[in-house]
């Protein structure tokens, strides 16, 4: 699978909307970064576009998606924010340019279904911040995602420990994303191989039994057993009902991976955390859980 190529100083990296409705003023922060970065932003007509909650309708955000991804001038594209969306799209969405000139898909949560859609068809993606309150985010979030964009080193190295985490070394491209968008798209021909991958997985705001019901599809569909790694990112504010499920999401993904012997780590500093860092879907990664860090590596 070919990467594309480092961005240059004076590239231009266009930032759309493909899901939920977002203003100027909102991305201005990202818009500011990015000309910090020696780049040049160059909005796409999505951004303040408005459709009840999306930001236009699903041919209006298709028809700017494939304008950037079919422009020779821009480099990578950025999109603005999650919600929901992306799915709506993807179907009309013509990703054969990407053959010619790969650029950089950059996003996550609900840019899942359009990461899911790339590595179908063996395209690379970033999953990583949004433009959307990248100020709000750890400096790391930000330096490691303009370091990944300029073909310098992506490794991270993280000292989150959990008790429930299966010590070992693995290798294999990156995949997956959000667990719920993920879910939605499984059966459908977004659905790409799994097979010898390593399995990134992060959610939010989702009940805990929703995670269960959830992970018991990716075991009794065959996905678990295929994968040789999973890397558990932020399960963040997760509910529960008034009987507890009781397990926490990190217990109910262990249990439904006990069966397997691959490295599988949690709290992983990607998804909807404090520090989102940059995962490079499509390169292959040497995953390395030990009992003081984790360390993935490309």
């Amino acid at each position: 699978m070919s990467l594309p190529p480092p961005l240059q100083t004076g590239d231009q990296v266009a930032i759309i909307a493909t899901a939920r409705y977002i203003s100027k003023a909102e991305i201005q922060p990202a818009i500011d970064l990015l000309k910090n970065w020696g780049l040049k932003p160059i909005l796409g007509s999505s951004i303040g576009q408005q459709e009840h909650q999306f930001a236009g309708s699903d041919q209006e955000r298709a028809k700017d998606f494939q304008d950037q991804l079919d422009h020779p001038d821009i480099k990578a594209i950025w999109c603005a924010r999650g919600g929901y969306g992306s799915v709506r799209i993807i179907d009309h969405i013509d990703f054969s340019s990407l053959k010619k000139q790969p650029k950089w898909i950059i996003g996550y949560s609900d840019v899942t279904a359009i990461h899911l859609q790339l590595q179908s068809l063996s395209f690379a993606s970033l999953h990583a911040q949004m433009a959307l309150s990248i100020e709000t985010k750890s400096s790391s979030t930000s330096t490691q995602l303009q370091k990944v964009l300029f073909g310098e080193d992506a490794s991270i190295t993280s000292k989150n420990i959990h008790p429930l985490q299966k010590n070992g070394i693995t290798s294999g491209e990156i995949i997956g994303g959000n667990l719920s968008v993920l879910y939605s798209i499984l059966g459908s021909w977004s659905t790409p191989s799994f097979e010898g991958k390593i399995l990134f997985l992060e959610d939010l705001d989702e009940y805990l039994y929703h995670i269960d019901r959830m992970m018991q599809n990716l075991k009794r569909s065959g996905v678990l057993k295929m994968i040789k790694g999973l890397i558990v990112g932020g399960m963040t504010d997760m509910n529960d009902n008034t009987i507890p499920f009781g397990k926490t999401a990190e217990e109910i993904i262990s249990e439904a991976v006990q069966d397997y012997t691959y490295p599988v780590c949690f709290h992983f500093p990607a998804g909807h955390t404090h520090d989102n860092l940059p995962l490079i879907f499509g390169k292959v990664a040497r995953l390395e859980v030990s009992s003081n860090q984790i360390q993935l590596t490309y």
